[in-house]
């Protein structure tokens, strides 16, 4: 998955938005207002933190190389992956909706019925 295919995926879940709010480099996706994915225009590889639920974390850390503790994170609570080598375009869009459900799931309750109604 390169980064185009990344930043469609990301905005067209329901309550995204597109945010740069460390600099003008770090692209963070946010749903109403909370971070679950982010990644670095300038980097030569292309990689992107993802929120994860710790126990799955050590689970894909220790199955597969291209999932790392995340880079200037929580790394209990959050992976770094690297999204153009050979990981599946399915198991990305898989973390990459993880990510999102453990957001959406710690929202108040009058947020999530907002999303649900979008």
């Amino acid at each position: 998955m390169n980064i185009e295919e990344f930043h469609n995926y990301c905005i067209n879940k329901k309550g995204v938005e597109e945010t740069f709010p460390f600099d003008e480099v770090t692209l963070v996706f946010k749903v109403m207002g909370k971070m679950f994915a982010l990644t670095s225009l300038k980097r030569e590889e292309f990689t992107v933190n993802l929120k994860c639920d710790p126990e799955y974390a050590i689970e894909l850390r220790e199955e597969y190389g291209d999932i790392n503790p995340g880079f200037h994170m929580n790394k209990k609570h959050w992976n770094t992956i690297h999204f153009e080598n050979e990981l599946e375009t399915k198991l990305l869009c898989s973390l990459i909706d993880h990510s999102y459900d453990l957001v959406v799931k710690k929202l108040k309750k009058a947020d999530r019925v907002f999303l649900e109604n979008l």
